[in-house]
């Protein structure tokens, strides 16, 4: 700057290029707290979104039937960044640990029990694996929610996260 408040061209310049080499985090928005409620649209009560369902006798095995509100999203969220706790159902496991996982808002979704709605699920990958032996502890994850529907081997899902952050949760 001169003496009169303005900036030199040198100025400008060694500032532009310390705005280039910051951290992208840097400039990230700040991440929403949200539950496990607020993926379901306002306006659906969670009592609407799963039916009576099948007991399959053979196998003593309850199956829920879900109504067209199972797949409503909560679309206001879509592009929003989230902070969601929950528990891990595993998908890709690598050496290094997880890349991708089913985020589930209670122990043992999808795997001891019939999965809950689709709006209830959410897709996460990371690019920086969570470690195995962490697995089946709840944790946080934070990230940018998209509202997709889409089917998976274990169960049809509402939202997705590309984890930005993954931490144990604490109380």
């Amino acid at each position: 700057m001169t003496g009169q408040g303005r900036i030199t061209r040198r100025t400008f310049g060694l500032l532009a290029a310390a705005g280039a080499i910051v951290p992208r985090t840097a400039f990230a928005r700040p991440f929403r707290e949200i539950t496990w409620d607020d993926l379901i649209p306002p306006g659906v009560p969670y009592a609407e979104i799963v039916g009576e369902g099948d007991l399959d006798e053979q196998s003593d095995t309850w199956s829920p039937i879900f109504d067209e509100n199972a797949t409503k999203l909560n679309t206001e969220l879509n592009g929003a960044s989230v902070r969601l706790p929950g528990y891990i159902i595993p998908l890709d496991i690598e050496a290094e640990g997880l890349t991708s996982f089913v985020l589930v808002p209670y122990v043992g979704a999808c795997i001891h029990v019939p999965p809950p709605p689709p709006n209830q699920l959410v897709f996460v990958t990371t690019k920086d694996p969570w470690p195995s032996d962490q697995m089946w502890d709840a944790v946080w994850v934070s990230g940018v929610l998209s509202a997709r529907l889409q089917s998976t081997a274990i169960a049809e899902i509402g939202y997705e996260i590309a984890a930005q952050e993954i931490e144990i949760y604490t109380w």
